[in-house]
C-alpha cells in the first residue's frame, strides 16, 4: 500500500488551534445563578461559530484558523531579538514532528529554510496567538523586556489595549498588522506558553469541501481573560470544564465536531489545573502525533477510525474515499478488540473506545460510552 498523497481533489490547508485552559477556583458571581468551581479546577474556552460560516456552522470550537504567510515572515525576527532567535527561539530542541501517514507534499523542514522564514513550530504558534486575538480578543503576548526563556508558571493574557476593535479590524483585513500591533505594545507573541498537544487532518467526507491540517496547542492560564467575540466568525463563547462541556454536548446545548470532542475527553484525564500544567511541561520534548481519521460507514451509523485501531488502514485510497460495511455498529464493536475509534450514533451522541497504548508520553481519553437511554 502506498501511503503518499496522490493527485486528487483535496488539499489540506495548514492551520493552528489553541486550547485555552484557565485555572478556576472561585464560584462565579457575575450572572446568577452562579456556578461552583468545576471539579477539574480548570475550564476551557469554547467559541461558537456563526451559523453563516461555511465550515462547521454553529459549532463550538477552540480558537484557531489558517496559517498565513505573515505568520512565517522574517520580519518577526527583529521583534524577537535580541533575546530569542533562530534556530530554536527558546522553545527547546524538539522539532514539530509529524506521523509518517499520510505524507503531504507541503511538509518540510521544521527549521527556518533558506528564505529566512520562521521555523514551523514558531510560525504555527504565532498563527494560533493571532487567531485567538482575531476571534476572541484575547492577547497572549509577552513584554519584550521579560527574562529570556519560558516563564516558570502558567501564562497570563495581556490586558486589551485601547482601540481593541480598530486593531482587530486591521488584523482581520491583513494579518501583517498583528506584527505591527505587537511592536506597538512592545511585546512578542507568547510562543513559550503554547505546548504541543496534537494535530488533526480533516477526513474525507462526501459533503465537506474544506480540509485542514491543524496543529493543536495547549496554553495554561492562571486566570480566565475577558473574551470579546468578533461577532463575525464567532457569535458567542463559554468557559466550561471537560465534564461540563461533555454534558452540554449530550444535552444538545452545544455541538462539537469529533476531534474537539476527543480532545475534551482527553483533557478529562486531569484532576486539577496544576496536574495539566505539569503534564504539559513534562512532555515538552516529546514528539507530536498527527492523525487522519478514516470514516467507516456502518448500516446504522458511522465510526471514525484513528491510528492504532485494528480496522485502520494506512492506505492512500482512504484519503479520498470512505470505508463501508453492511454490518451494524454493534456488530463491528463485538468483533473487535484493538480499538482507537469514535463511534458516531447521531449528531449529539458519540462514544470513544480506546484500548491501545498512547505514544510520546501523551494520554488518550478513557472509554466514554453513552447509556442506551440516550440512543
Amino acid at each position: 500500500m502506498n501511503s503518499s498523497l496522490r493527485p486528487g481533489p483535496s488539499r489540506w490547508r495548514r492551520a493552528a488551534s489553541i486550547v485555552l485552559a484557565a485555572a478556576w477556583t472561585r464560584p462565579e458571581t457575575a450572572t446568577p445563578p452562579s456556578r461552583p468551581p468545576p471539579a477539574e479546577g480548570f475550564r476551557l474556552l469554547l467559541l461558537q461559530r456563526s451559523p453563516d460560516q461555511g465550515f462547521m456552522p454553529g459549532a463550538h470550537v477552540f480558537p484557531g484558523g489558517v496559517l498565513d504567510a505573515a505568520d512565517r515572515s522574517a520580519d518577526w525576527l527583529g521583534l524577537f531579538a535580541p533575546h530569542h532567535g533562530p534556530p530554536g527561539f527558546g522553545l527547546g530542541p524538539a522539532p514539530f514532528s509529524r506521523a509518517a501517514f499520510p505524507s503531504l507534499p507541503h511538509t518540510g523542514d521544521s527549521n527556518a529554510d533558506n528564505t529566512g522564514e520562521l521555523p514551523e513550530d514558531v510560525a504555527f504558534r504565532i498563527c494560533a496567538v493571532r487567531e485567538a486575538f482575531e476571534e476572541a480578543g484575547v492577547l497572549l503576548l509577552r513584554p519584550r523586556s521579560s527574562p529570556p526563556g519560558p516563564a516558570p508558571g502558567p501564562g497570563l493574557a495581556l490586558e486589551p489595549p485601547p482601540g481593541l476593535a480598530a486593531w482587530r479590524a486591521r488584523v482581520r483585513r491583513d494579518p501583517r498588522h498583528f506584527l505591527r500591533l505587537c511592536a506597538h505594545l512592545d511585546c512578542t507573541p507568547d510562543i513559550w506558553a503554547l505546548h504541543n498537544w496534537s494535530a488533526w487532518l480533516t477526513p474525507f467526507s462526501r459533503t465537506a469541501t474544506r480540509r485542514f491540517d491543524t496543529a493543536f496547542f495547549l496554553c495554561c492560564l492562571r486566570e480566565p481573560p475577558p473574551v470579546y467575540p468578533d461577532l463575525a466568525e464567532v457569535v458567542g463563547y463559554q468557559w466550561s470544564s471537560p465534564s461540563e462541556t461533555t454534558e452540554s454536548f449530550l444535552s444538545k446545548e452545544i455541538w462539537l465536531a469529533p476531534p474537539q470532542f476527543y480532545e475534551v475527553r482527553r483533557l478529562a484525564n486531569f484532576a486539577s489545573f496544576s496536574d495539566l500544567h505539569k503534564f504539559c511541561l513534562g512532555r515538552a520534548l516529546e514528539g507530536l502525533e498527527r492523525w487522519l481519521p478514516i470514516i467507516l460507514l456502518t448500516a446504522d451509523g458511522m465510526v471514525h477510525l484513528l491510528p492504532g485501531d485494528e480496522l485502520y488502514l494506512e492506505d492512500s485510497d482512504f484519503l479520498e474515499n470512505l470505508m463501508s460495511t453492511e454490518k451494524k455498529t454493534e456488530e463491528i464493536m463485538k468483533e473487535g478488540k484493538q480499538f482507537h475509534r469514535i463511534v458516531i450514533h447521531n449528531r449529539h451522541l458519540y462514544d470513544i473506545h480506546v484500548t491501545v497504548q498512547s505514544k510520546h508520553k501523551h494520554v488518550y481519553p478513557k472509554n466514554s460510552v453513552v447509556s442506551k437511554s440516550h440512543l
